[in-house]
């Protein structure tokens, strides 16, 4: 394709290299400071943790001894990464932050590539500059893993369109290869953003004898063949397992009973808004076309048509779906993006729009870093103003106590499922089974709910130790520890202090 000539600055290596930075810094500081306890992060990080424990690589649980509804490779990544680091936290953070910077770099270089310097830019720039992407690049959940793996399978499938060539049997193995790491992060659906536009573009490409994107039909059941072995092993294996991935999970996804059933419309006005400035952008172009082209019946590219029917397909299949949330909706993201890109090419090779372009282009890229840049630090500030990361500090605080006095410890359960993974414990314990161990004396230390009056009734010789600070998203611990051992410490202390006095008169 002939490219009109790339305004300076939008493809200046100055202005690349500064959007790029920007991007991968609203990647990593977007959810400072870190804390599991929003979006059911700590459930994915929980699934790492007991593989890594207790040796439960297949099937796993929640925190709150619930049936783990995911595949597990994720975990499997997150597991990995912590035997060669040694750090849980960036072990859970890294596949989504590394997940989420290949797409940006497989979107900067196929839409140079492919669409020219200025499209590769906003290309990479409406995928980093968003207020999804950043707010999901370092989430301790599955959606980027799960986009990264659904973006190579149709990039893939867009490849081969823009060369026309057969599929042969290696690209069939990648497919595969893709499709099965796909069903390994959130199961079968990757078929909801692939196949209804994999559907249409094959219908459609019968009117101009466009390139085939099919690649036949192994690469699809064999790899849906895999999952399903899983899940059987899981029904066979694991209690409540059908119930909770089968019937809720899955299911529950098509009824209006189980989950939160939301309207037709739902996904449109959020994506709008969320991929705001770019969705404008792609509106606009598509009207200004449609108005000012002198050849309005002129048919489409068999490669731009991929990535329409990619995009609004899978668009169109999650809307029809009654459970919705908004981060389900993030695969046709980057999509939109490489649409985009090739909106912009074909702008550039219009007369009528040349001189208004590049004021476009500035304009959005510029509004694009200021609207996601305030969002970050909106984030970053009121999550440090809330207190939202004050259970992390708690246990933090409660470890060193804990490991610097030898206790035996326990945490009560709670609605605040990363409590068990601030404070490194494999189970929860039940309030009955805590009081019983307490009373028995096989626990020095207990954490729990900020209840004093409650728990100094029931603990019998306790003590309140530790609290945590106030938060607006988070209701407060505490730490309870025996009396005899605050008096122990102390007299340790003071004979510690007394020998050195001896010591060195």
């Amino acid at each position: 394709m002939e490219h009109y000539a790339a305004p300076a600055g939008l493809t200046s290596v100055r202005v690349r290299y500064s959007v790029i930075t920007l991007v991968i810094l609203l990647f990593a500081l977007t959810n400072v400071p870190w804390q599991l306890d929003d979006y059911d992060q700590a459930k994915q990080a929980y699934t790492s943790w007991e593989m890594v424990g207790q040796g439960h690589w297949l099937y796993q649980h929640t925190p709150n001894e619930g049936v783990a509804t995911k595949p597990p490779l994720v975990g499997w990544i997150s597991a990995a990464l912590f035997e060669f680091t040694r750090w849980w936290e960036g072990a859970w953070r890294v596949p989504s932050f590394l997940a989420a910077l290949t797409i940006l770099s497989l979107l900067a270089r196929e839409g140079t590539v492919a669409y020219g310097a200025t499209a590769g830019v906003i290309a990479l720039s409406a995928f980093g500059l968003n207020l999804l992407s950043p707010r999901l690049a370092t989430l301790v959940r599955t959606d980027l893993p799960l986009a990264l793996v659904t973006f190579l399978v149709g990039l893939q499938i867009w490849q081969k369109i823009r060369s026309g060539e057969r599929w042969t049997s290696r690209d069939r193995m990648i497919a595969f290869l893709c499709l099965t790491i796909a069903m390994m992060i959130k199961g079968p659906i990757i078929y909801a953003f692939i196949l209804p536009g994999l559907i249409a573009y094959q219908v459609l490409r019968r009117k101009s004898g466009a390139p085939n994107a099919w690649s036949g039909w192994w690469p699809w059941i064999v790899s849906l063949a895999i999952f399903l072995a899983w899940v059987i092993g899981g029904i066979v294996r694991q209690t409540g397992f059908y119930e909770s991935v089968v019937i809720r999970e899955f299911a529950g996804r098509f009824s209006e009973t189980i989950h939160r059933p939301q309207p037709l419309y739902f996904y449109l006005p959020h994506l709008l808004h969320k991929f705001a400035p770019w969705s404008v952008l792609m509106i606009a172009l598509v009207v200004v076309f449609w108005r000012k082209c002198d050849r309005p019946r002129i048919p489409m590219q068999p490669a731009t048509l991929w990535l329409v029917c990619w995009s609004l397909g899978g668009l169109l299949l999650m809307s029809v779906i009654p459970s919705k949330r908004v981060d389900r909706i993030f695969p046709v993201v980057p999509p939109l993006c490489l649409l985009l890109g090739a909106q912009v090419a074909a702008a550039e090779n219009a007369e009528w729009s040349r001189r208004n372009l590049r004021r476009w282009l500035t304009a959005a890229l510029i509004f694009a870093g200021l609207f996601t840049g305030g969002y970050a630090l909106g984030k970053v500030v009121s999550g440090f103003r809330e207190n939202r990361d004050a259970l992390v500090r708690f246990a933090r605080d409660v470890c060193r106590e804990v490991s610097n006095q030898h206790w035996q410890y326990g945490v009560v359960g709670g609605p605040e499922e990363g409590m068990l993974l601030y404070l490194r414990r494999d189970h929860f314990l039940p309030e009955e089974v805590a009081i019983e161990k307490w009373r028995k004396g096989q626990l020095d230390a207990l954490v729990v709910r900020n209840e004093p009056r409650r728990w100094l009734e029931l603990l019998p010789d306790a003590k309140v130790q530790l609290v945590s600070e106030k938060s607006s998203s988070v209701p407060q611990y505490s730490l309870f520890v025996r009396e005899r051992q605050v008096r122990k410490t102390a007299l340790d202390i003071r004979h510690a202090a007394g020998t050195l006095r001896t010591a060195f008169p």
